[in-house]
């Protein structure tokens, strides 16, 4: 399977995300971002679970490998997700999904560090070039957004290093299993975490106050949000590079700014848009042309 259809793959798991952002903001003020953590991927279990055991899929080996991938399930699906949940419970949809475009940034730093791939002057420069554009547009756009969206969008900016350790360390995991044994895995210990703390926070009370609206967008994040998007973001990282993987984010705010704009009336400043432009432009620069020091991450 070619790296491009890897690619291919992530881009369609990040606008399904996009839309996942939009019906948290929907649900933000109905239920706390543990209750929502647990219904995006308790709900996505449910629709995993089943599928995995009748496909017989492999499932992490060993003792080792299944208490690590747990503890990749907690760090991404539970304290990755309140503290998304939280962020989108300040700011905008756009500004949000904006300040997590910066995922393909973050998972270069990460692998530098780590000492799984170089990070090379033009990926310095692509780097910084993003993340100047998501500063700039981010504080200029701080008077037309919601009061205290500045602590939105810097818990969102600091929770995407936990979704760049996640696509860093999943790989080698990803390939003595399964995608599908992997995620579902995975997804299972962080749900076992939200769930009894979604009920002690009085989740059960909020989700009986839930109308046919509310309904809707909690089914959408956890079949389309939780099962599907991150099914797919699991295999695309297993035929792809976490690099290449993590730069189709930059899809994510453009699905969710147009979604949110028609369905939640939140504006998209030109702000905004410069910011993307700015993420977009230094992505290019941090992937395309790369050299002999641009090694494969895995």
């Amino acid at each position: 399977m070619s790296e491009a259809f890897g690619v291919g793959v992530a881009i369609v798991s990040s606008a399904v995300g996009g839309g996942a952002a939009v019906a948290t903001r929907y649900l933000i003020a109905s239920a706390d971002p543990f209750t929502l953590a647990a219904l995006r991927f308790g709900g996505g279990v449910l629709c995993l679970l089943p599928i995995a055991l009748v496909l017989r899929v492999r499932w992490p080996r060993g003792a080792r490998d299944s208490a690590l991938v747990a503890g990749l399930g907690l760090m991404f699906y539970a304290l990755f997700f309140v503290f998304y949940n939280l962020a989108l419970a300040y700011t905008t949809v756009a500004r949000g999904t904006l300040a997590l475009s910066t995922l393909l940034l973050m998972t270069m730093a990460v692998g530098a560090v780590l000492g799984i791939e170089m990070l090379s002057a033009r990926k310095s420069f692509g780097v910084l070039l993003a993340m100047l554009g998501v500063a700039a547009a981010l504080a200029s756009g701080l008077a037309a957004a919601p009061q205290g969206a500045w602590r939105g969008d810097l818990i969102m900016a600091g929770a995407t290093l936990c979704m760049a350790l996640y696509n860093v360390w999943s790989r080698p995991f990803i390939g003595r299993s399964s995608a599908l044994g992997f995620v579902t895995a995975g997804m299972a210990a962080g749900a076992a975490a939200l769930v009894p703390i979604s009920l002690a926070a009085g989740g059960a009370a909020a989700l009986r106050q839930f109308g046919a609206g509310e309904w809707l967008a909690a089914l959408y994040l956890g079949a389309g949000g939780g099962a599907l998007a991150f099914f797919l973001w699991v295999y695309a990282l297993e035929h792809a590079s976490p690099t290449r993987v993590a730069n189709t984010m930059t899809v994510n705010p453009i699905v969710a700014g147009l979604a949110a704009a028609m369905l939640l009336g939140e504006p998209v400043t030109l702000n905004l848009v410069a910011g993307l432009i700015a993420v977009l432009a230094g992505l290019w620069m941090a992937t395309a042309g790369g050299g002999a020091d641009d090694r494969r991450m895995g």
